[in-house]
């Protein structure tokens, strides 16, 4: 397009062509199938003698000047064709406009040419590399089998098979894996993942223990593990405990004690209980404290041994390579960069004092064993011989009498002298009780519980009478008083069920007035509360035995 314009303003530029219609090429030429066919010259066509030149066919390539000059297929021939080297317009000032428009022009062309011609070259290449990279994969895969059969005994070379696995079989999480990688900043002395759960934990158990230690309680683990698990988000158990204890032995005393005062349901004042007592180095002063400074001092302590401990790990890493590395310790800043820091073994928990063991008799036997070793040797022997003298008179008596397989059934010694027939009756009205436990309905067992509940009601109802000193009491009123005298917790609600049961059972007694839209209650004060609480007492009786 920028080679049509150009041409069309040079030939509008010529004196006497400035309406005439662009030139056309001769007939002679043979049009190429992807342009249109040339229009016919017109009347004012140009006074220059069109040079017929010949097309190159698609066999023959074309000259150097006629594919310089070609144009792009999508454009037209006619009047963007270019004109001949020896014509007006070649020798035009605007040269270089030209040329440049042309070599932006047969750009593509040149490409096209550049692509067609090495195209099965490169495929044929990229196959032979791709078989090549094929080979040489297959080599080193070879080469790296071979190697780890050879190095087999080599602790250095598997890395799958060195990582610690859980008790369960399963490999370690990732986090905890690689934790060393992930550490921010240079590499250096880092600690493993679980040692450093372990300087959390002690760090925790020291302020807990301090806060204690200050205050002269006297520290248990049942106190201290609760606290460490809330500030830690962990577990913490009494393994963790001793594995504090082998990495700082100098840090806390552990003793079984006894009648240490507790505040838990589940521990007795008589049960021996483990605790902690720290370890302070201050002569000077009666009651020692465990202040900010010396918490951080035992905490750097701590640290220290933890880093001393993977020292050895890694030295003993160094004795193994081929050939072995001897570091001074002063100078070293990190670890090997072979050395796994998170494949460390885990610390062994030291031994923690365990409670004395205290022998309990189960059986008879025991028993009789115990008493045995507690007796002289002359009370043993005059137990044997009594035994003996007792054993002489019965045995001649009747030496062949067999005892017989099925012992008949003897009641036990205190139903001596009861009739059979007594214990029968008793027996079966047993089993009829326990028969309408099994069968009772809810709501007997609810009405059964209210009863029980009635004699000690009837007396918080008498003493709430007693001290409002009024014949009568609305239903609101008296449930209230009863409720905040009642030993055991409930409602407003329930407590004028039991009223309404009370006056069904003993009318005389106790009475409800309903009056407009209040219910009054009134109680007969003159009566005997013992006579009331025992008749309460016997209906609540026979309703259980039915």
């Amino acid at each position: 397009m920028e080679q049509r314009r150009v041409t069309d303003f040079f030939a509008r530029r010529r004196p006497g062509l400035r309406g005439a219609p662009p030139r056309a090429k001769p007939s002679l030429r043979t049009p190429s199938p992807a342009k249109p066919a040339p229009s016919a010259p017109g009347p004012g066509g140009s006074r220059k003698r069109a040079r017929p030149a010949a097309e190159p066919t698609r066999d023959e390539p074309a000259p150097p000047a006629r594919r310089r000059l070609r144009l792009p297929a999508d454009t037209g021939s006619g009047p963007s064709s270019p004109a001949a080297p020896g014509s007006p317009e070649h020798s035009s000032p605007s040269k270089r406009t030209k040329k440049a428009t042309l070599s932006e022009g047969q750009l593509p062309c040149r490409a096209a040419q550049q692509d067609k011609v090495p195209l099965k070259v490169t495929l044929s290449e990229l196959k032979s590399r791709l078989q090549r990279a094929q080979e040489v994969g297959a080599q080193v895969q070879e080469l790296r089998e071979s190697a780890q059969r050879k190095d087999a005994g080599d602790p250095r070379v598997p890395e799958e098979e060195g990582r610690p696995a859980e008790p369960g079989g399963e490999k370690m999480p990732a986090y905890q894996r690689f934790h060393a990688l992930a550490q921010p900043g240079p590499p250096g002395l880092v600690l493993p993942y679980k040692y450093q759960v372990l300087a959390e934990m002690f760090r925790s158990l020291d302020t807990i223990v301090g806060m204690l230690h200050n205050r002269s309680e006297t520290v248990t683990f049942a106190k201290v593990k609760q606290g460490v698990q809330d500030m830690m988000r962990k577990r913490f158990e009494e393994h963790n405990l001793g594995q504090i204890k082998t990495v700082y032995p100098a840090s806390y005393r552990f003793r079984q004690e006894r009648f240490i005062p507790t505040f838990k349901d589940g521990i007795r004042r008589s049960d021996y209980q483990l605790t902690i007592e720290p370890l302070l180095d201050q002569p000077g002063s009666a009651a020692p404290q465990l202040t900010a400074s010396c918490l951080l001092q035992r905490r750097q302590v701590f640290s220290q041994n933890l880093v001393a401990r993977v020292r050895e790990h890694h030295r003993a890493f160094l004795a193994s390579l081929n050939p072995p590395m001897e570091v001074p310790e002063d100078q070293l800043m990190r670890w090997h960069p072979r050395f796994n820091v998170d494949e460390v073994p885990d610390i062994e928990p030291a031994e923690l004092p365990q409670p004395p063991t205290v022998e309990k008799l189960a059986t008879a036997q025991e028993v009789l064993a115990r008493a045995r070793s507690l007796m002289s040797p002359r009370m043993e022997k005059a137990l044997s011989d009594l035994a003996l003298r007792t054993a002489e008179p019965s045995s001649p008596g009747c030496p062949s009498l067999a005892l017989p397989a099925t012992p008949p059934a003897t009641p036990p010694a205190a139903l001596k002298g009861v009739s059979q027939a007594l214990l029968e009756r008793i027996r079966a009205k047993e089993a009829q009780k326990q028969l309408a436990q099994m069968t009772r309905q809810p709501e007997q067992e609810q009405r059964l519980q209210r009863l029980q509940r009635l004699p000690e009601l009837a007396r918080v109802l008498r003493g709430v009478f007693v001290a409002e000193r009024r014949p009568a009491l609305t239903m609101e009123v008296a449930c209230a008083r009863m409720v905040g005298s009642y030993h055991a917790a409930m409602s407003p609600g329930e407590m004028e069920k039991h009223v309404q049961l009370l006056s069904e059972l003993l009318p005389d007694w106790l009475s409800l007035h309903r009056i407009r839209t209040d219910t009054y209650v009134k109680l007969d004060k003159a009566a005997d509360l013992a006579s009331v609480t025992a008749r309460l007492a016997s209906l609540a009786h026979a309703e259980a035995a039915l």
